[in-house]
């Protein structure tokens, strides 16, 4: 599911809703998850899971085309943690 899926899915249910009001809804929620991550703070929804972010070491890597050996700077990456609830409603 996309972001455009997302809000016909919610805007299916909520028929008090406009279309644009959901659109300004989720796309300030997905900003406001992207900013907390960018300043590596940490954002928990209950019953739905985690995301905060992990840091990668630098390290040494070859390059498939050429062999020849790049080193690539470590970097921050988005880690998401299903919550317990999240798994048991999956796995049902």
């Amino acid at each position: 599911m996309n972001k455009s899926d997302l809000v016909k899915k919610i805007e299916e249910k909520k028929t008090f809703v406009s279309e644009e009001d959901i659109k300004l809804s989720v796309n300030l929620i997905l900003s406001f998850i992207t900013e907390t991550l960018r300043s590596s703070g940490r954002v928990e929804v209950r019953n739905f899971g985690t995301f905060s972010t992990r840091t990668r070491k630098e390290r040494i890597s070859r390059n498939p085309k050429t062999g020849s050996s790049i080193l690539v700077q470590s970097k921050s990456h988005p880690y998401f943690r299903a919550s317990k609830f999240l798994k048991e409603t999956l796995n049902k």
